[in-house]
């Protein structure tokens, strides 16, 4: 008898990998891995938990807390070509050097850094893997002099120190291998690093599982090279550009304990006379840093001056790419003052032209994990984008149209979206937008509306709440408030408590710009973008306000009133980073590490002899009409509409739709894929028909369905577009795959009702059949699924045990549940 696979792993391939030292030599183990948990499955709103299949490998070989290899077993039968793919899949996210595929008997070997593949004879032990996979000598595309002389001794001793890992908290694949390339990184001595994980894969927690690591191997500057002298902690300093992300990764870092941590604050600095030097981890924000007493002299002196160059052994700066690193920013001089640290830079947004300086400044990142990647893998959740369009999108002014509050309308200029809110308001245009969305929305959902202005975000939040109250929603003042900069203290403690998920109240918040990036608010389901965003990086950052998974969150939607979907037809929106910058003509590197401002070598500005430059800048003048500086003259122009201007404000929305490999689609392109994939899953009508009459196969092909891309939300959602709204699933894909007529479920469940009855004649069956059609035709073919027949009968006859009384056992009961329904789908 031929073993299947568990007989095959144990008979066959378990004592060859312990022959091999597996599980034998110290430090060693065999792992299974759950790699990822499976893309969420869209539910239509029909209850939400279901997943693609998860990915797991059948061995991982770990060695001094390194995964070194991924095996994918095949039972004896199969060929041990079965399993390469896998192999090559799990190895590559693994990041393991080797892969296996064997089926007992032969095992093929797949080496990623040569290419190489080949039957071999048996496992390497650990220690052959370890060096094959650090040691030059055995790696002959790198150069045999590449490793530094102390790398292997930091490896070990980063490798030594264990995750700390808190209740149930494990590292995901992609946040490990984000870890060990920051420390890899540290160990050969590099000075600027660079992370690109999307929003909401954990950047923060992966920062702080690497400083964990190098302040218990006691890790510093000193004894980066002369690991034996290794005795202090490394001095750790977390560098935000706002107080939310500065507090959330104080609480992150919460392991570290209270005497080893510190938040630096002005008012606590202006209190004690000087910056806190008594502590491990530092957290502050660069506004922070940049202020400080102004001298005798009348020069100003930040606080960070009051560290010395190397006081600080290992910086992280957190969403870098919002201005630490560019050359342009004042923020820089901090970076480059402290330059002796090695520098951790963290952003969710891959290398585009705005962003250039951030990657000059770092190099290439050291790991990435792309928004797509983490959608497909079960990590972050999906959303839809329903773009729309009105019919006051532009506004020409026309006599009529209203009474003109304030201003001097243009005649003839045509307002476009740019223009609304920030030189012309039109008060009924913003009401009937919040109308529309929230008509649409459940109002129990936390949602989070962007503006084009603060203004503009109070006007929004007041027409929220009104609406709200109006339709009996709430009651409360604060189910909708404004978070934005003029907000202070009141808007940051709104904002707290919207992300306690436990809270309820406030529910919607209205913003222009805070909220864009780095708020951690996972049960976010609906984003109104009621303002334009025209920057990648920005609406990335907005995008990511709801991709943070929650218990129940299959998917959240965007509600696009100004056409920011049309960032996701730019190459840039999730495609390759662009290719690096030619090397520099003089210095002949990429990046150009020339100093800026013409003054060689030396970095001294040409008109001051300073480096950095401390020239004066000249002021902008004062307005000449209201004498301040920015100008606060009212130049807006408000419009009142006449009712009848009013009511002929239209909206119409359509769906756009994600795709497995990243992008945004069109309905008609689903339809295209969704036409070209379905022959794989039925040969024809008939095959189609009979899979759909039973709930068990009807389930199977609509979880093979889901995993490729077509989960029940977007083939409820096809209704619409085929005009068969009230019609089953089985009516769209008979109609794209064969252009059936479609029918609706009232249609079927008259058609069948003869046939239904006269082959269940019993009263009583009749009678639960007829419920259950009832519900069919309410809510759709998920009330015809097994897993919802218990639901079914409880609602009918309260208990089980009363149905039994009225329809016999219950495997008759579902064997009548089951057997009814090949009858809706007879030709």
């Amino acid at each position: 008898m031929t073993m299947n696979e568990a007989d095959t792993r144990a008979n066959l391939i378990d004592p060859k990998l312990v022959a091999a030292g597996w599980s034998v030599v110290e430090h060693s183990f065999i792992r299974r891995e759950q790699i990822c948990p499976g893309r969420i499955l869209p539910s239509g709103g029909k209850g939400g938990g279901k997943r693609a299949s998860a990915l797991s490998c059948d061995y991982v070989l770990e060695y001094k807390g390194r995964k070194l290899a991924a095996i994918e077993a095949k039972k004896e039968s199969l060929s041990y070509t079965e399993g390469v793919r896998q192999a090559k899949d799990y190895a590559q996210r693994l990041q393991c050097r080797l892969g296996y595929a064997t089926n007992g008997h032969q095992i093929y070997l797949i080496d990623r850094v040569t290419g190489e593949e080949k039957f071999v004879e048996r496992f390497l032990s650990p220690e052959e893997l370890w060096a094959l996979a650090f040691n030059p000598v055995n790696d002959p595309t790198t150069p045999a002099d590449s490793e530094p002389e102390f790398a292997e001794i930091w490896r070990e001793r980063f490798a030594q120190i264990p995750f700390e890992c808190k209740g149930d908290w494990k590292p995901r694949y992609y946040q490990e291998n984000a870890i060990n390339n920051t420390l890899e990184a540290i160990a050969h001595g590099k000075q600027r690093i660079l992370l690109t994980l999307a929003t909401g894969t954990g950047k923060t927690c992966i920062a702080f599982q690497a400083a964990w690591k190098l302040f218990h191997s006691r890790w510093s500057l000193t004894a980066q090279t002369n690991p034996e002298a290794a005795k202090k902690r490394p001095r750790i300093l977390f560098l935000a550009d706002r107080n939310v992300l500065a507090n959330q990764a104080l609480n992150d870092f919460g392991s570290f304990g209270e005497d080893a941590i510190v938040r630096l604050e002005p008012n606590e600095i202006k209190k004690k006379g000087a910056v806190p030097k008594n502590a491990s981890v530092f957290f502050t924000i660069f506004q922070t840093f940049m202020s400080g007493p102004v001298d005798e002299y009348g020069e100003k002196t930040p606080y960070f001056g009051e560290y010395a160059r190397d006081f600080f052994d290992f910086i992280i700066i957190d969403e870098c790419h919002r201005g630490g690193a560019n050359d342009e920013s004042s923020w820089r001089e901090i970076l480059e003052y402290f330059s002796p640290a090695v520098q951790l830079g963290l952003t969710a947004t891959p290398k585009r032209t705005v962003n250039a300086d951030t990657y000059n400044y770092f190099g290439e990142p050291v790991y990435t994990y792309a928004l797509k990647d983490g959608i497909n893998d079960g990590f972050l959740t999906p959303f839809k984008v329903l773009p729309i369009v009105g019919t006051m999108d532009e506004y020409v002014y026309m006599e009529g149209d209203g009474i003109v509050v304030q201003g001097e309308p243009e005649l003839g200029r045509v307002y476009t979206e740019g223009d609304f809110n920030r030189i012309i308001t039109i008060p009924e245009r913003e009401k009937m937008r919040v109308k529309y969305w929230m008509d649409r929305i459940n109002p129990n959902e936390k949602t989070i509306v962007f503006c084009a202005t603060q203004a503009h975000a109070g006007m929004v939040r007041d027409y929220i709440n009104q609406y709200a109250k109006s339709n009996g929603w709430t009651r409360n003042d604060n189910y909708c408030v404004r978070v934005t900069a003029n907000d202070g203290a009141a808007g940051e403690n709104d904002l707290k408590t919207f992300q306690n998920n436990e809270k309820t109240i406030p529910t919607i918040l209205t913003t222009s710009r805070k909220l864009s990036t780095g708020v951690d608010a996972r049960n976010v389901r609906n984003i109104v973008l009621m303002r334009q965003c025209n920057n990648m990086i920005e609406f990335k950052q907005i995008i990511g306000r709801g991709t943070r998974m929650y218990d129940g969150k299959d998917h959240f939607t965007i509600y696009d009133f100004v056409k920011a979907h049309y960032n996701f037809a730019d190459p840039e929106w999730d495609g390759e980073p662009i290719d690096p910058p030619e090397p520099c003509d003089t210095c002949g590197k990429s990046p150009c590490s020339c100093e800026k401002g013409g003054g060689g070598d030396t970095g001294e500005c040409k008109r001051c002899g300073q480096s950095p430059c401390i020239c004066e800048k000249t002021p902008p003048e004062p307005c000449q009409e209201c004498g301040q500086r920015p100008c606060v003259c009212v130049k807006k122009l408000v419009i009142q509409l006449s009712d009848g201007k009013t009511r002929s404000i239209k909206f119409v929305a359509s769906a756009l739709y994600w795709s497995a490999d990243g992008k945004m689609i069109t309905a008609k392109e689903f339809i295209e894929r969704l036409f070209g994939d379905l022959p794989q899953f039925f040969n024809d009508e008939d095959q189609l028909r009979e899979i759909w009459s039973d709930p068990s196969t009807r389930e199977k092909l609509l979880q093979s369905l889901a995993e490729a891309g077509y989960d029940a939300e977007k083939l409820d959602s096809m209704k619409e577009l085929i005009d068969a709204k009230d019609s089953d699933v089985y009516d769209v894909l008979a109609y794209v795959a064969y252009a059936t007529e479609t029918h609706t479920r009232k249609e079927r469940v008259a058609t069948a009702k003869p046939l239904i009855n006269s082959r269940f004649d019993n009263y009583n069956q009749q009678q639960f059949i007829k419920f259950v059609l009832d519900r069919y035709i309410a809510d759709g073919v998920d009330e015809l699924s097994t897993a919802k027949m218990r639901s079914l009968i409880e609602l009918k006859y309260n208990t089980i045990s009363d149905a039994t009384k009225e329809l016999g056992t219950p495997a008759a009961i579902r064997e009548t549940f089951v057997g009814f329904q090949k009858y809706l789908y007879e030709q």
